[in-house]
């Protein structure tokens, strides 16, 4: 028998002292102390078996027959507020541990932490245990990467690949910046476009609002919806009041409530169901409020200001956990991480380069990807470094990339892809052990200005009505498919 004095001591000290309420479970004659309330509040087993008023619930040791004791271990890391990467034999045992005991929050760790190596056995086994949530998760992951994995996904039974099949993928999205239209003068450049990968070229997909602008806004994509905050109109900075959504379900544009605090020039994050309007600038000052919108509720408050006033503040959601670049010059960039949770900024490690001006932050596995530009205030080349979540460790990511007006300041990661653009070419990378491996080409974004890039779902109904809409056609016109509106059947089972 094994007594787990080091879970014992983790979960006291999450604790004030005097407040521990300690008990003993037997996993396979392996005991693990740990924190009941613990248990109790993440757990819906141990709630139910608590609240039963069996006799179980009076003593101060359980036997578990149900799971293993790596899943359980896994667990009580997770519960504590730990992240860690597990080996094969760890995922499996802790979605069997999930899926008897109920552990939304370890479902949601296992989620975060889905890859290119595990992705089929998390998949795999989610079915098994039927840990839905799970299952899903991996299945659009599969999807996204189909053509890296089509080999391996055939070992799978034939109804779990129809599964991942009948899912769409999700597709490279970028919109330039542009300021309010009028009826008198429409700009049919104001569009948001698509990557046809299968075509490698651009297709529009829906017009901006007359109103909506995005230069110097705020843009996002929060539960597959794009919204649009901030922006101004013209040279003379005056800020657009309404905030803007599309839905692509129904190909459909909504309006909401703007931040109380006016802004341009700001950073527009999605996570959780809230959007996060961090930083900006009104009234040529840069700021340092943040505050939240609560989709549920359609609310804006004011949560922790940042460290120090900033605009077009540099961000990335990586295993699920919200981060900034903060630039303090003389070649130092902080990057610090917000905790909804504590509504906290806590400080998380500092870049020390020269030159070290933080333009463009993507995540990847637990690894934050940082660009910045290269030596001697050479903004045409771009170099990179690699911050481990995990090890705490940097990395410089070996190799220089070219910044033809714009290609590597935007970036979205999908699987283990990245998708960088240009007005002359956009590129896919290949991330592999610390570094980017080129590998496709494709037409280049020919517009000017700012260009955000995100990731989206389509309904295949709607692609369908873009086909023949490229970015690079004569007349816009025909890719103007506001206004139109189709019954999108079974579009929510497909995604």
């Amino acid at each position: 028998m094994i007594y787990c004095k080091e879970v014992m001591e983790s979960s006291c000290s999450v604790l004030q002292p005097g407040q521990c309420k300690l008990m003993r479970v037997n996993v396979d004659n392996h005991y693990f102390v740990v924190n009941k309330d613990l248990l109790v509040q993440n757990c819906e087993y141990f709630r139910a078996l608590f609240q039963s008023g069996m006799k179980e619930c009076q003593e101060d040791e359980i036997c578990l027959q149900c799971v293993g004791i790596l899943g359980f271990q896994v667990m009580i890391q997770v519960l504590e507020g730990r992240q860690p990467m597990l080996d094969s034999d760890q995922i499996v045992e802790a979605i069997e541990c999930t899926a008897f005991l109920q552990v939304p929050i370890l479902t949601k760790h296992l989620t975060n932490i889905i890859n290119f190596e595990n992705c089929l056995l998390m998949f795999h086994t989610a079915s098994t245990y039927g840990v839905w949530d799970l299952f899903h998760n991996a299945a659009l992951f599969i999807r996204d990467m189909y053509a890296d994995l089509k080999e391996d996904l055939c070992t799978l039974p034939k109804t779990l690949i129809d599964y991942v099949e009948s899912l769409i993928p999700a597709n490279y999205m970028a919109v330039c910046s542009h300021s309010p239209s009028s009826d008198e003068l429409e700009d049919f450049q104001r569009t948001i476009c698509y990557l046809d990968e299968e075509l490698k070229e651009w297709k529009v997909l829906t017009q901006l609002p007359s109103n909506a602008s995005t230069t110097m806004a705020g843009v996002t994509v929060l539960d597959n919806k794009l919204y649009i905050i901030g922006g101004v109109h013209d040279v003379s900075k005056n800020i657009v009041q309404s905030g803007f959504c599309y839905n692509p379900l129904n190909n459909s544009w909504s309006t909401i409530c703007r931040p109380n605090q006016l802004r341009y020039n700001l950073t527009l994050v999605g996570h959780e169901g809230c959007l996060y309007a961090i930083g900006g600038e009104f009234d040529h000052k840069e700021l340092s409020s943040v505050e939240r919108y609560k989709v549920a509720n359609s609310c804006w408050s004011n949560v922790s200001h940042l460290p120090l006033p900033a605009a077009s503040v540099v961000s990335a959601i990586a295993l699920n956990r919200i981060f900034i670049c903060l630039w303090k010059g003389r070649g130092a960039t902080d990057i610090f991480e917000y905790l909804p949770e504590k509504d906290q900024w806590i400080l998380e490690t500092t870049l020390v380069r020269e030159q070290s001006y933080g333009l463009c932050m993507v995540p990847h596995k637990d690894n934050l990807y940082v660009m910045r530009n290269g030596p001697c205030n050479d903004f045409l080349l771009c170099v990179m470094d690699c911050y481990n979540l995990s090890s705490h460790q940097w990395t410089a990511v070996p190799g220089q990339y070219v910044n033809s007006k714009g290609s590597l300041f935007t970036a979205a990661v999908r699987g283990d892809s990245v998708f960088t653009l240009s007005r002359k070419v956009t590129t896919e990378y290949t991330i592999e052990d610390y570094k980017w491996k080129k590998k496709r080409e494709m037409s280049g974004f020919g517009r000017i200005g700012s260009i955000y890039t995100f990731l989206m779902r389509l309904p295949k109904a709607m692609l369908s009505l873009t086909e023949r809409s490229t970015v690079t056609a004569p007349s816009q016109r025909s890719g103007n498919i506001v206004g139109h509106r189709r019954n999108f059947v079974r579009c929510v089972d497909n995604l």
